[in-house]
Formats: structure tokens, sequence, C-alpha cells
């Protein structure tokens, strides 16, 4: 038994050693093909991060993890939905808008400005499930059109409604009152962390429950791996679809909060893009697991800080680090399937080698 556990362990431990050797060695090439030297990037990246630095990786690996679980919802069902981009920029715009109307005051216009931004993810995201289940239109088709018409929309809107200052345009800025800074670590030049960032820890936690511990979580699997078993066993699969993308919509609407009512103060300038497709590929490096999705969250945060390190500290150019990122999640996708494929072919060799061995015991 003892032998057995071990074996899984190093199994377990063994793609992941094997995609950061990898990301290592192809990111070393990358730099020393361009000309600079590798030993100042890794010198540079993994350096201590000034306090500043620490803040910024606590507030964008909660932003980045909500992306992932958003991104995991819909790969457990066997869907890829590539249009949380979209979704959680009409989300942002909704609930900076709606909060910086001040219809409500204090905590109240916080916590239905969630509520807002969560349904408006729900609802854009549930547009590519019904098109799916109705019209056999791919996900992936139609949530990359989603989001090119979120961006146009939303544009279109700010530039119409919005308040205009100089060459920046912008919602109306959210009141003192309902803002939710959070709390200072450290300086307060060094900034806060975000208190919203509290929402990345309890949709880590639903995520988890929801799969493990709820009869829809398990439709939602089994749906994923066999929609043809799925049905035969009572499930409806178009229904499960549609409630899986609007599921992911709605997780997709928490992904810039805690930096609208934290830091922003409305919608403009300050929004931060591209956080969906780092949660696309976080939830491909964590195989859609909660804490596998905590790690490569933290991770691409802290690339993503340590990276101003090397505008000033070297010759090295930041755009490495996507590359980095980028080789970080085929590698573990590679590593994995290679793993899994010569684990199945040692499992195979263990029975054939037990079954004659058993035969002759009982002859």
């Amino acid at each position: 038994m003892n032998s057995v556990r071990l074996r899984r362990v190093g199994m377990a431990l063994l793609a992941p050693a094997i995609a950061i050797v990898v990301s290592v060695l192809v990111t070393t090439i990358v730099i020393a093909a361009v000309g600079s030297s590798p030993g100042d990037f890794w010198s540079a990246m993994f350096s201590d991060p000034s306090p500043r630095l620490r803040v910024n990786i606590i507030n964008q690996t909660a932003m980045i993890y909500t992306a992932a679980v958003a991104a995991a919802i819909g790969f457990r069902m066997g869907l890829f939905n590539i249009g949380i981009e979209g979704q959680y920029l009409m989300a942002s715009f909704a609930a900076a808008s709606f909060a910086g109307a001040a219809y409500l005051g204090g905590f109240l216009n916080v916590a239905v400005s969630i509520i807002i931004a969560v349904a408006v993810g729900a609802a854009w995201a549930g547009i590519a499930g019904i098109l799916r289940t109705t019209r056999g239109v791919s996900e992936v088709i139609s949530t990359i059109m989603l989001n090119a018409i979120a961006v146009t929309l939303v544009g279109y809107l700010v530039d119409r409604h919005g308040v205009h200052e100089g060459n920046s345009v912008h919602t109306k800025t959210i009141k003192s009152g309902s803002m939710v800074k959070g709390f200072t670590p450290y300086e307060p030049r060094d900034g806060q962390v975000w208190a919203l960032s509290i929402l990345a820890v309890l949709v880590g936690v639903g995520f988890w429950v929801l799969l493990n511990k709820t009869r829809f979580g398990f439709d939602l699997r089994a749906s994923g791996q066999s929609q043809s078993a799925a049905l035969a066993s009572g499930v409806n699969p178009k229904r499960m679809i549609v409630i899986a993308m609007m599921l992911s919509g709605g997780v997709a609407g928490l992904v810039w909060l805690p930096a609208l009512f934290g830091d922003a103060g409305s919608y403009g300038t300050s929004y931060q893009s591209q956080l969906g497709f780092l949660g696309i590929a976080v939830a491909l490096l964590g195989r859609n697991r909660p804490l596998g999705m905590l790690f490569g969250a933290v991770l691409f945060a802290f690339l993503s800080a340590q990276s101003n390190t090397l505008t000033f500290g070297t010759d090295v150019s930041p755009s490495i680090v996507q590359i980095t990122q980028g080789v970080a999640v085929l590698a573990v996708v590679v590593a994995y399937e290679v793993v899994r494929r010569w684990r199945t072919r040692l499992e195979r060799r263990v029975v054939a080698d037990e079954v004659p061995a058993a035969t002759e015991a009982t002859a």
C-alpha cells in the first residue's frame, strides 16, 4: 500500500516538475536568442518584491483567480467559455453605472451593484448557451463575437452617457460612502489590499462545494464527460449547458469589482482588461481544481508584478514574461497528458503481470 501511495504521489508531482523544467529551459533559450542575459532575467524575476508589489500581487491574484473559476465552470461542463473578457466588461460597466448613480447609499449600494454584476455577466454568457442549445452554434465562436460586441457597446455607452474630463471619459464616480477600501499591510504609500478580494475566496470555496458536495455538481461533471450518459441517467444536457454558461458568466461578473470599489471608483481609463484571458490560462494551468488554480493565479500575478523590475533593472523586455506564462500553460497541458499516458501504460503492465500470477495461484 505504501509503495502504491508513493507511486501516486510521484506521478502527481512529475507533471508539474516537467512543466517547470521545460518552462525555464524554453524561456532561457528565448532570452538568449534575442541577445539578452538569462541570468539578469531570472535574478530580477525571483528577487524579493517590494511592499507595493506584494500588495499588487495579492489584489491581482484575487481577480485572476475569480476569472479562472469562471473558466473552470465551463471546462467542467465541456464548454470553452472564451467570452469571460466580454462578460466581466459588461458586468463592470453595469455595476459602475449603478453604483455611480447613487440610487442607494453605503453598503446597500455595493451589495446591489454586486448582484447587478452577477446578473449581467450571467445574462451575457447565457446568450452563448442559448445559441448552443437551440441553433448548435459553438460557444467558442459566439463568445468571441460577444466579446467584440461588448467592447463596442460599452464604448458607445460610456462615450454617450459618461463623464468627459479632458481626453478621458468615465462613468459617474462612486461616492466615498460606497467605496470598500480594504486594509493597509504596509505604509499607506504602498497601497491597500482591496476588501472585496474576499469575493475570490468565497468563489473558490463555493466552486469546490458545488462540484464535490451537491447533486448539481455531479450532474455538471457527468454532462461534461458524456452528455449521452448524462441524458440516460435523467439529466437534461441542454439545460445544463445554459445553466453552466450562466453560472460561469455570473462568476465572471465579479472579476473587476474589487478594483472598482477598492480603488478605481468608476469605469474608465483605470479599467483593467485581459483578466479573462489570464483566467482561462490559469484554469488550464491549475487543471480546473480550486487549489491548483490558486497556485496558478499567484504565479501569474507574481510574474506580472515582477515584470516591472525588468524595465528598470535589466535590458530584458517585459514581454518575455508573457512568453513565460504561455510556455508554462502549454508545458503543463502537455506534461499532464504525457504522464497520464505513461501512468496508464504502467497500470496495464502491472495488471498484465498480476493476472497470470493470480491464475496460477488459483490453479
